[in-house]
């Protein structure tokens, strides 16, 4: 009985060793199979490194664009405020031969003695306010005897009207609207009749 079993000790030169052909083979698709682990493993990590260079490039090119934005905004908004000073002062600068011939005009009353000069001048400083004004895109609202619109108008009060005609229009005006380049920019106060 013995005899039928194989000793653990005992030698097979078939089975053993590079000269079995499976063996081999196995052992080569193990060194193969290994290659192919660690070339993956090199084309992973270079991959790796690749997307990381590549996230931090896009990483970059996002701060650089949010920091150039930014500056685009405090360049704009400093330039817009720049844009109203200069505004103001074409304005006010073409309004100062206005106030001189105020402030002469009002030397001219202390010594006038004719009213109607004093009158006639008080009426071509208006005039030329108007002018300057009006060159300046200013323009007065015609509200008198119009249908009241209230994108137009402010009603101050209603007064009852005999004429049907002027039911519903503009009877008097308190002040004047104006428009800026056909933007209202003061609705005119007026009396609509009832």
């Amino acid at each position: 009985m013995l005899k039928n079993k194989k000793s653990p000790k005992e030698h097979h030169p078939e089975t053993e060793g590079p000269n079995h052909p499976e063996v081999a083979e196995g052992g080569e698709m193990l060194d193969q199979s290994q290659g192919a682990t660690a070339t993956i493993k090199d084309e992973k990590a270079d991959l790796q490194d690749k997307l990381r260079a590549e996230a931090a490039d896009w990483n970059d090119k996002y701060v650089r664009l949010y920091a150039e934005f930014d500056n685009f905004k405090r360049r704009t908004l400093k330039e817009r405020m720049e844009l109203i000073q200069t505004a103001n002062k074409d304005v006010v600068t073409s309004l100062l031969p206005v106030l001189d011939d105020f402030d002469r005009a009002i030397k001219s009353i202390e010594t006038a003695s004719d009213i109607n000069s004093v009158k006639e001048g008080v009426a071509l400083i208006q005039h030329k306010l108007r002018n300057i004004l009006s060159q300046k895109g200013l323009k007065e609202m015609e509200s008198k005897g119009q249908t009241f619109d209230a994108d137009l108008h402010e009603g101050i009060t209603n007064i009852p009207v005999s004429e049907e005609h002027l039911k519903g229009k503009i009877v008097d005006e308190l002040e004047k609207g104006y428009f800026l380049n056909d933007k209202v920019i003061r609705f005119a106060k007026v009396v609509v009749g009832v």
